[in-house]
C-alpha cells in the first residue's frame, strides 16, 4: 500500500488538512514539480518547500513554457522569481506544441508538456502535479461523455512515469482549500485568461456545470471524485482477466489476434481485450465507436478482401483470419524509381529505408550496383533459389504470408536489365542470393514505425 506522509498543517481548518500519498518503496526519492505558476502548482510547490525532509532528499521545479500566450514570457519569469524567494532550482523548459495534430490545443498543449516532464527527470524522481478533487471531478464527467469506460477511474494519485513516478498528492483536496491556503499565506500566483474561455470542454464544465450540480447536491464534486475512485478499483479487478484472454487470442507477432478466438469471448470481455491490445499496440485510444465498427465490419467474414477501420493515424485490418493493427503507413508511390548502388542507405518516401547491412564476422564492405530500387508495377516474376524457373512475385509474397498493405509499399531491387533480385529483404532471387552468400553481405529494409 502507498505510504502516507502529511505536510505539517500551518492552518487549524480541517479543510485544509492535506493528505499527501508517496508510492511504496520510494518515500525518500527527490521531487520536480510542474509549476505552471497558477494557483494550484503555486499551493504545491509552497507546501512541499515548507518540508524540511523533502528538501534533504531534493526538492525542484519545472516550469513548461508553452509559448501560446502573449504573456508566456512574463509568466515564466513570475515563477523563477517565486522559486527564487522559495530556495527552489527551477528548470524553464520551451516546447512546440502541435496545433494541427487532431486532438485539439488542450490535448496538444498537455502533450508537449509531459513530454517535457519525461524528458527533465531523473532516475526515480517523483514528478508531482498539483490536481485536485474538483480536477478529479471534472476528469470524471469529461471522459463520461465520452463514454471511455476504464478512463472514468480517471487520475491515479500516484503512478509509474517516465523514469520514476508521477505523484498527485492533492487528489482528495478542494479547490476552494487551496484558494484559503494561498490567501492565508499571501501566495501571488498567475490567472491564464485561457481558463475562463467557455469555449473549452473543461471550462465549460467548471464554469456553467460544476456551479449548477453543487447548487443541487453541495458534495457533487467529491461524489464525483469517488465514483472515479471506484471506477479504478473495479477496472484493476478486471485488469488481470483481461490480460488473460488477450494472450489466448494474440499469436507469436503482438500485432496481430486470431478473429475466431476473439468472437468467442463474450462481448464485455471482448470489447476490453481489444482495448487493452490497442493501447498494447502502441497505439492511440479506439474512438467511441471503435469497438462496434470492429465488431460490424471485421470479426463477420464476408465483408471484402480486407475490410479495415481506422482512426487517426492507426488501423485494424482482417486478413486471413487475423486482425492486424499498426500505423497506417502510405504505400510506395507508384512512379517511384532511383538508381542505387548500395554504398549509402537509400531513404524511400515511404519513411523507410533499404541498406546493405554487413553480416556479423565478415570484413564486407556495402556497395556493389548499380541496381535500380522501384515499386511493383503488377506481372513481376523472380527466380527463387533452388528453382530453375520464374514464379510470380505475387504468388511468391501471398505463399510467404505478406500482408496486401505491406506490399503495396515493398521496394524491389532489379538490375538495369530489368531482371528482378530481391523484394525488400523477403524475397531473394538465386541469383542474388548467391552474390550476398559469397560476399558476406545482408541486404535489410528497415520499415518505420514512426
Amino acid at each position: 500500500m502507498p505510504v502516507p506522509f502529511r505536510v505539517q498543517a500551518r492552518m487549524p481548518d480541517d479543510a485544509m488538512h492535506m493528505l499527501m500519498t508517496l508510492p511504496p518503496s520510494q518515500p525518500r526519492q527527490p521531487i520536480l514539480v510542474g509549476y505552471s505558476g497558477g494557483l494550484d502548482s503555486t499551493v504545491l510547490l509552497h507546501r512541499l518547500a515548507g518540508d524540511d525532509a523533502l528538501r534533504l532528499h531534493g526538492l525542484r521545479a519545472i516550469h513548461v513554457h508553452h509559448g501560446l500566450h502573449a504573456d508566456a514570457d512574463t509568466w515564466a519569469m513570475h515563477c523563477e522569481r517565486e522559486c527564487a524567494a522559495l530556495g527552489i532550482d527551477l528548470s524553464v523548459v520551451r516546447v512546440e506544441v502541435d496545433r494541427d495534430g487532431g486532438d485539439g490545443l488542450e490535448a496538444a498543449a498537455r502533450a508537449a508538456r509531459h513530454a517535457a516532464f519525461a524528458s527533465a527527470m531523473g532516475e526515480g524522481e517523483i514528478l508531482a502535479l498539483a490536481h485536485h478533487l474538483d480536477d478529479q471531478a471534472e476528469t470524471f464527467l469529461l471522459r463520461a461523455l465520452r463514454a471511455s469506460g476504464d478512463g472514468l477511474g480517471a487520475m491515479q494519485p500516484w503512478r509509474a512515469f517516465a523514469a520514476g513516478w508521477l505523484w498527485r498528492p492533492l487528489l482528495d483536496t478542494p479547490r476552494a482549500s487551496l484558494h484559503a491556503y494561498a490567501d492565508q499565506h499571501h501566495l501571488r500566483w498567475i490567472e491564464d485568461p485561457s481558463n475562463e474561455d467557455d469555449a473549452h470542454d473543461r471550462n465549460f464544465l467548471r464554469h456553467r456545470v460544476m456551479p449548477l450540480l453543487r447548487e443541487r447536491w453541495p458534495h457533487a464534486p467529491a461524489s464525483l471524485a469517488r465514483s472515479a475512485g471506484l471506477q479504478q478499483a473495479s477496472a484493476a479487478l478486471l485488469a488481470e482477466g483481461d490480460a488473460q484472454a488477450l494472450a489466448q487470442v494474440r499469436g507469436i507477432d503482438p500485432y496481430c489476434i486470431d478473429a475466431a478466438r476473439l468472437s468467442a469471448l463474450p462481448a464485455p470481455r471482448r470489447a476490453r481485450v481489444m482495448r487493452l491490445w490497442i493501447a498494447q499496440c502502441g497505439l492511440p485510444a479506439l474512438p467511441a465507436e471503435g469497438i462496434a465498427r470492429i465488431e460490424r465490419d471485421l470479426l463477420p467474414t464476408g465483408h471484402g478482401d480486407v475490410p479495415e477501420f481506422g482512426w487517426r493515424d492507426a488501423v485494424v485490418r482482417r486478413w486471413r483470419d487475423l486482425l492486424w493493427a499498426e500505423r497506417h503507413r502510405p504505400a510506395l508511390p507508384s512512379g517511384f524509381r532511383v538508381a542505387w548502388d548500395g554504398t549509402t542507405a537509400l531513404a524511400l518516401p515511404t519513411g523507410d529505408r533499404f541498406a546493405f547491412d554487413p553480416v556479423p564476422g565478415t570484413d564486407a564492405s556495402p556497395g556493389h550496383g548499380p541496381w535500380i530500387v522501384h515499386a511493383r508495377q503488377g506481372g513481376e516474376r523472380i527466380v527463387l533459389p533452388g528453382r530453375g524457373h520464374t514464379h510470380s512475385l505475387k504468388h511468391a509474397l501471398q505463399d510467404l504470408g505478406v500482408p496486401p498493405w505491406w506490399r503495396e509499399r515493398l521496394p524491389l531491387l532489379s538490375s538495369p536489365d530489368g531482371a528482378l533480385l530481391a523484394a525488400g529483404d523477403l524475397l531473394f532471387s538465386a541469383t542474388f542470393d548467391v552474390w550476398a552468400r559469397t560476399t558476406g553481405r545482408r541486404l535489410h529494409w528497415s520499415r518505420s514505425t514512426s
